[in-house]
């Protein structure tokens, strides 16, 4: 007797996704993923510009060039149609679509997509019940706002990366980014909660809305305890490389053959340590008595315990720290990362393959829900794969119909 699958949490919900790159995406493949059906609209010929950023690239079947890894990072779980709204039946394809979707995302420039009739006021003319986001650079408002946003000028001006990197007088000191675009994800991240968010909404009462999320908004909330660093201590945060601005010591050490992360968070956790690392005068030293007066002597403390750790492997002291309850870790490439047998038991890399037989390994979603799991589906979707087969079910499209579309360069 088999298993019923289980129900998914989106279920029944349509979304219009006219997003490219990264933080739209990102939203709208986590909405995919919690299984609502993505309808992702992309340029004839082209389609989504990170389909190229590469290499390296997915390699087809026959050994033939696919599309880069950086697109397949974020097109799970969606169809690829492929329309040109710039034409005037391409713009009307999209409109139709609309009407029959609970959600739509962008992330064109402010006002783009107003001359295509495809902006908020007119597709909720069409759709009152329909949650419409807008995500951009700058937001819909202020004096910034009809500029391009890309990640890079974002964590630079939404000051990540003025707390990012080793301090102007240590080797290597300069403002340094993170090696990630985590300003496009965590927009992504703060898009998929206000469309939920919205979505709850306009079940209750049928009342759409327009969200606008920015990358820069998005960017200085998560500056989270720095920022109120900066609003109660009135300075600005310097950069520490890996020490930690409200802890100590909470940072990376040399080891004998490597290096290590020591994260100690509480004085409980500092006198375990002491004990397991033969060195218990040192919480009784009047400067690393409180985890105030570490942070104020932050260069003593580093320089009593650098000889101390450089005298044990790595994996010696994660034993060793482990059995003492103190936390610390090793610092893993991304093949150990997934090699790690906590990561492989955890579910976190997913295998899947398009129908042409494509295969790919990818990141599985981190969402972990005992009724509506997160379910891989749909591999990241070549160019177009859907287009044809979407039309029909939404618009009831014809083989005329879809021959004078692709006539007129609308699909």
């Amino acid at each position: 007797m088999t298993t019923p699958p289980l129900p998914r949490a989106l279920d029944g919900v349509r979304v219009l996704d006219l997003t490219r790159v990264l933080a739209g995406p990102w939203a709208t493949q986590i909405l995919g993923d919690l299984g609502a059906e993505v309808i992702k609209i992309e340029k004839p010929g082209a389609g989504d510009d990170t389909r190229a950023w590469g290499p390296p690239f997915l390699r087809s079947p026959d050994g033939g060039h696919g599309d880069a890894a950086y697109y397949l990072a974020a097109n799970r779980n969606k169809r690829s149609v492929t329309v040109d709204f710039t034409t005037p039946e391409g713009a009307e394809i999209v409109r139709r679509l609309a009407a029959r979707c609970q959600i739509a995302a962008e992330n064109f420039k402010v006002g783009a997509l107003k001359k295509y009739g495809l902006d908020y006021p007119s597709l909720s003319a069409i759709n009152p019940a329909l949650v419409y986001c807008s995500v951009t650079g700058f937001g819909q408002t202020g004096p910034y706002a009809p500029r391009a946003g890309y990640d890079f000028l974002i964590q630079g001006m939404g000051g990540l990366m003025s707390i990012t990197g080793q301090p102007d007088d240590a080797p290597g000191g300069e403002p340094m980014k993170v090696g990630v675009a985590v300003a496009d994800l965590f927009t992504g991240m703060y898009a998929t909660v206000s469309i939920l968010a919205a979505l709850r909404h306009a079940e209750r009462t049928g009342e759409g809305q327009h969200i606008d999320i920015s990358l820069l908004d998005s960017q200085i909330a998560m500056l989270a305890n720095q920022a109120m660093n900066y609003f109660v201590g009135g300075q600005s945060p310097a950069r520490l490389g890996n020490a930690h601005p409200n802890i100590a010591p909470y940072q990376v050490f040399a080891t004998a053959d490597g290096f290590l992360i020591l994260a100690i968070g509480n004085e409980a956790q500092f006198k375990a340590f002491a004990k397991a690392a033969d060195c218990e005068a040192i919480p009784d030293d009047p400067r690393f008595l409180t985890n105030a007066r570490r942070v104020a002597n932050r260069a003593a403390l580093t320089e009593a315990l650098a000889p101390i750790m450089a005298a044990r492997a790595t994996a010696d002291w994660i034993a060793r720290l482990e059995a003492a309850g103190v936390p610390c870790g090793p610092i893993n490439d991304i093949a150990q990362v997934f090699a790690d047998p906590h990561v492989r038991a955890r579910g976190a890399e997913q295998a899947m393959a398009r129908p042409d037989g494509a295969a790919m390994r990818l990141v599985a979603s981190p969402i972990r829900m005992s009724r509506t799991p997160p379910e891989p589906r749909l591999a990241p979707p070549a160019l177009g794969a859907d287009t044809d087969a979407v039309l029909r079910e939404m618009l009831n499209a014809t083989n005329a119909d879809l021959a004078a579309w692709r006539a007129a360069g609308a699909i």
